[in-house]
């Protein structure tokens, strides 16, 4: 059995999946680790449209903390 990545690297993003806080829905988000520091911002689920609160780290590059909340 394959499971699938949590998340995928691309040049300075990375595709993160997670599950809709709302919806409960396997979704995904393309999130912006070219700068370290601290990234705080809303986003409509891409099912049932209900706004995330989106909360993540990176650092050198890399995602080191996430957390996606209801808003």
């Amino acid at each position: 059995m394959s499971q699938e990545p949590e998340f995928e690297n691309f040049e300075g993003e990375v595709e993160k999946k997670f599950r809709c806080p709302y919806c409960h829905e396997r979704i995904s988000m393309l999130l912006d680790i070219s700068e370290s520091g601290r990234q705080l911002y809303v986003e409509d689920c891409e099912v049932c449209c209900r706004p995330i609160q989106v909360d993540y780290t990176a650092q050198a590059g890399r995602l080191v903390d996430f957390v996606a909340n209801r808003n």
